[in-house]
């Protein structure tokens, strides 16, 4: 048993009884964003949240406990990603990536923005030229300090 036989038994559980991560989130009591993330296998549960988990998705107590563990974040399974809709984020950072960072350095000063300190929303946008996907990403500023 490992980390990556639990999240596939999520994810077949997830489809075949048509669970909804926003329905998973709203028992767990945090957001669909950071629960679908620790579900996928990059977060970590607490006790109670994996059992939250587990009692969803019909886990043993041993998966349970591999939801606890801290993951190896960021483990997409190619350096350039081929899924189409990640590859596009990566596009995004490509593309906009200097522009993104000159504009946090105009504004903040010399730091990075958080990806622990940090929230997402992920949000349907209706428009009549065919809805939009609308992504806030939300990370504390972190200046880097002199010594």
């Amino acid at each position: 048993m490992n980390r990556l036989e639990v999240t596939e038994k999520i994810i077949s559980t997830k489809v075949a009884q048509d669970i909804k991560w926003a329905d998973v989130a709203a028992k767990v009591g945090l957001s669909k964003e950071w629960v679908t993330a620790a579900c996928l296998g990059q977060m970590t549960l607490d006790a109670a949240q994996a059992k939250t988990i587990g009692d969803i998705f019909g886990l043993t107590a041993e998966e349970q406990k591999w939801l606890q563990v801290v993951p190896y974040k960021g483990s997409l399974p190619t350096p350039v990603p081929t899924d189409p809709l990640i590859y596009r984020w990566y596009e995004v950072v490509s593309v906009y990536g200097s522009t993104i960072k000159e504009l946090i350095h105009e504004e903040f000063g010399d730091g990075i923005m958080s990806a622990i300190d940090f929230s997402m929303d992920i949000q349907r946008q209706a428009d009549p030229k065919g809805d939009r996907v609308n992504v806030v990403l939300s990370g504390k500023f972190l200046p880097y300090k002199q010594y």
